[in-house]
């Protein structure tokens, strides 16, 4: 009988998903406002802000699971909407060409340097997966040092595409 762990990380792994319509060799390219799901340029700021800080929150979450606990089970939920949210098909959509400046972290070089932002997803992702592997083997050793992976791959794209 299979572990409510892998009952889930095997629901979150074959449920589709948007990141499921982006391969590792398509980057999808800047969008206006018109081909984006959102109403305006701010409106897709202020969600893609408010995103990064709710993958941040739950990255502290995981820490507190994997690190400190030690629990994979509890820790199985949240690394699912990791692995969900953590994708280019999540995040890509809100950096519309232009949307930098006033009210936004994000620096011009994002859509001067594209493939190069949109590969630091493609990094996040395999990150992540290398961690679900860690906490799904239960290896508390292997989960820590790939949530600090994790994290500087996030520090890493802060540090060249973000103000701050």
């Amino acid at each position: 009988m299979p572990s409510v762990w892998a009952l889930v990380v095997f629901a979150a792994i074959t449920t589709p998903t948007m990141a499921e319509e982006v391969t590792e060799d398509a980057v999808p390219a800047p969008q206006t406002v018109e081909e984006s799901p959102f109403a305006s340029e701010r409106e897709a700021v202020i969600w893609r802000q408010d995103e990064l800080k709710e993958l941040e929150s739950l990255l502290r979450q995981l820490r507190f699971d994997l690190v400190n606990n030690q629990d994979a089970r509890g820790a199985a939920p949240r690394l699912a909407t990791l692995q969900e949210q953590a994708t280019q098909a999540h995040f890509l959509p809100a950096f519309i060409v232009g949307t930098h400046g006033r009210g936004s972290d994000a620096r011009p070089e994002i859509w001067e340097e594209w493939e190069d932002f949109a590969a630091g997803f493609t990094d996040l992702e395999q990150k992540v997966a290398t961690l679900i592997d860690a906490a799904e083997q239960e290896d508390y050793r292997a989960a820590t040092r790939a949530f600090s992976d994790v994290g500087l791959s996030c520090k890493s794209c802060h540090g060249a595409y973000r103000y701050n």
